[in-house]
C-alpha cells in the first residue's frame, strides 16, 4: 500500500455532528420571535406614546394630586374607546390609500374640513408651546444652570431641524426609541409603596362627583387621550409606511389584506394600552404621594416631578423628570407634523415626511410656523394651566365632528368593502362621539 492509499486512524472513527445547546437554540428562537414582534409595531406604538405627552402628564397628574383615586378609573374604561378610534383611522389609510383629511375632502364638505383643521392647528400649537415649556421645567430640575429660554428655544428649534432634514426611515427609529421614556412612570409607580388592591378597585369603578373642576379634568383627560392630532398622525403614518415600502401611488397602497390588517391592529392595541397603563400610573403615583400629603396644586409636569423628591425619593423624581423629557421630544414631532398633514391634505398641497424640505414646501411650512409659535408662547405671558385647558376645550369641539366622519368612512361598504367596520366596532364609535359631545359641551357650559 503507498502513501497516497494509507489510510488515517481518525478516518476510521465516525464524526459526529455538532449542533448547540438546545438552550441555545431555544435563546435565539425567542430573541429572533421578538425581533419580527418589535418590527410589526410602529405607527401604533409610535402614536400610543405620543399621546403621553408631558401636556397629558399635567393633566393625569392633576387629576391625582386633585382627586386620589377619584378619576384613575378612566384609563381602563377609555382604553377600547382610543384603541377602536385609532384602529378605524389606521384600516382607512390601508383601505382607501389615502390620509384622513383627503378622505373627509373627497367624500364631505370641504368647509367643515377647513374649519376643523385650523382649529386642530390652533389647539396643537398650544399644545406644543406647554409641552415645550413643560419640557423645559423639567430639564432644569435636572441642570439648574440652563436658562428657560435657552432650552425652550433649543429643544424646539432641535426637534424642527430634526423633521424637516433627518430622513424618514430613521427619523421613525428614533422616535421607536422614544417610547422607551414613557416607561419612567411605570418604572416610578413600581419603586414607590402602593396600595395595590386599592388601585385595582378604584382603576375599574368610575367615581364621578360632577363638580366644574372634575368636569373640567375630566374633558381635559378624554382631550388629551382622544385626541384629533391623533387619528390624522395615525392615518398619515399608516401612508409613510406603505410609501416607504415603494407604495408610492394611491392604486398600489389600496391592495390591503387580512394579514396586514391583522398587524395593524396589533400595532394599535399594543400603542394604546401603553398609552393608558402609562395614565393608569401617573394618576396613582401623584395619589399616593402628593394627594395623600395634602398637595393638591399641580400647575405643570415639572410641579409634579419636584413635588415627588421628598416623598417618593430621588429615583422616583428623577424618572418622572427624564420621562416628561423623552415624551416631549416624542409628541412635539407628532403634534406639528398632525398639523401639517391635515392642512396640506386637505388644500391637496404635497405632504409627507417622506419628501425632502425642497419639493414640500408648505407641508414643512406648516410644521415650522406651528413650532415657533409655540416657543414664543413661553415669552409671552400665556398661563401654561389656561393654555393646556384652551387646547382641551378646543379639541372637545373639533374631537366629535371628527369623530363623524371617521365612523361614516370606515363603516362605509362602498369606501372600504370588506374591511368595513363591524357592528361592534360601529356601536363603540358612536358611543365615543357622543360622549365626546357631551363633555365637550359641559366643558364650555361649566367655564361660565
Amino acid at each position: 500500500m503507498n502513501e497516497e492509499e494509507t489510510i488515517s486512524p481518525l478516518e476510521t472513527i465516525p464524526q459526529v455532528q455538532s449542533f448547540p445547546p438546545p438552550e441555545i437554540n431555544k435563546r435565539e428562537n425567542l430573541i429572533k420571535e421578538g425581533e419580527n414582534y418589535l418590527k410589526k409595531l410602529g405607527p401604533g406604538i409610535i402614536t400610543g406614546a405620543a399621546d403621553d405627552d408631558p401636556s397629558g402628564i399635567t393633566t393625569y397628574s392633576q387629576a391625582g394630586a386633585q382627586y386620589g383615586n377619584g378619576l384613575i378609573w378612566m384609563a381602563a374604561w377609555v382604553y377600547p374607546l382610543v384603541a377602536t378610534v385609532q384602529e378605524m383611522c389606521a384600516r382607512i389609510a390601508l383601505v382607501t390609500g389615502r390620509g384622513l383629511a383627503s378622505n373627509i375632502k373627497h367624500n364631505y364638505s370641504k368647509k367643515i374640513l377647513y374649519v376643523c383643521t385650523i382649529l386642530l392647528f390652533f389647539a396643537n400649537t398650544l399644545n406644543i408651546g406647554a409641552d415645550l415649556g413643560a419640557m423645559a421645567k423639567a430639564i432644569q430640575l435636572l441642570a439648574p444652570k440652563f436658562s428657560f429660554i435657552f432650552l425652550v428655544i433649543f429643544t424646539g428649534l432641535a426637534g424642527l431641524l430634526l423633521e424637516i432634514i433627518v430622513p424618514y426611515r430613521i427619523y421613525t427609529k428614533y422616535l421607536k426609541w422614544l417610547v422607551i421614556a414613557v416607561f419612567a412612570y411605570i418604572v416610578t409607580g413600581l419603586i414607590i409603596n402602593m396600595d395595590w388592591l386599592l388601585l385595582l378597585k378604584d382603576g375599574f369603578i368610575p367615581q364621578i362627583t360632577l363638580s366644574k373642576s372634575q368636569i373640567l379634568l375630566i374633558t381635559g383627560i378624554l382631550g388629551t387621550t382622544i385626541s384629533p392630532y391623533l387619528f390624522f398622525w395615525q392615518t398619515s403614518q399608516e401612508i409613510e409606511e406603505e410609501i416607504s415600502m415603494g407604495k408610492k401611488t394611491i392604486l398600489s397602497r389600496k391592495n390591503t389584506n387580512h394579514a396586514e390588517i391583522k398587524e395593524m391592529r396589533i400595532d394599535i392595541w399594543v400603542g394604546m394600552f401603553l398609552s393608558n397603563l402609562v395614565m393608569f400610573f401617573i394618576i396613582a403615583v401623584c395619589s399616593h404621594t402628593l394627594f395623600a400629603n395634602g398637595i393638591t396644586n399641580i400647575e405643570t409636569a415639572a410641579d409634579a416631578a419636584r413635588a415627588l423628591q421628598p416623598l417618593a425619593g430621588s429615583w422616583a423624581f428623577l424618572l418622572f423628570a427624564i420621562g416628561i423629557i423623552g415624551t416631549g421630544l416624542l409628541a412635539i414631532p407628532v403634534l406639528a407634523g398632525s398639523a401639517a398633514y391635515a392642512i396640506t391634505e386637505s388644500f391637496g398641497w404635497k405632504e409627507g415626511l417622506y419628501r425632502k424640505f425642497k419639493t414640500a414646501h408648505a407641508f414643512y411650512g406648516v410644521i415650522a410656523v406651528s413650532i415657533i409659535i409655540g416657543i414664543l408662547i413661553n415669552f409671552i405671558g400665556i398661563d401654561p394651566i389656561k393654555a393646556l385647558l384652551y387646547s382641551a376645550i378646543a379639541n372637545g369641539i373639533i374631537a366629535p365632528v371628527i369623530l363623524v366622519f371617521i365612523v361614516k368612512i370606515s363603516s362605509s361598504k362602498k369606501i372600504m368593502g370588506e374591511f368595513k367596520n363591524s357592528l361592534t366596532t360601529k356601536i363603540i364609535g358612536w358611543v365615543t362621539t357622543v360622549l365626546m359631545s357631551i363633555t365637550a359641551i359641559a366643558a364650555i357650559i361649566s367655564m361660565f
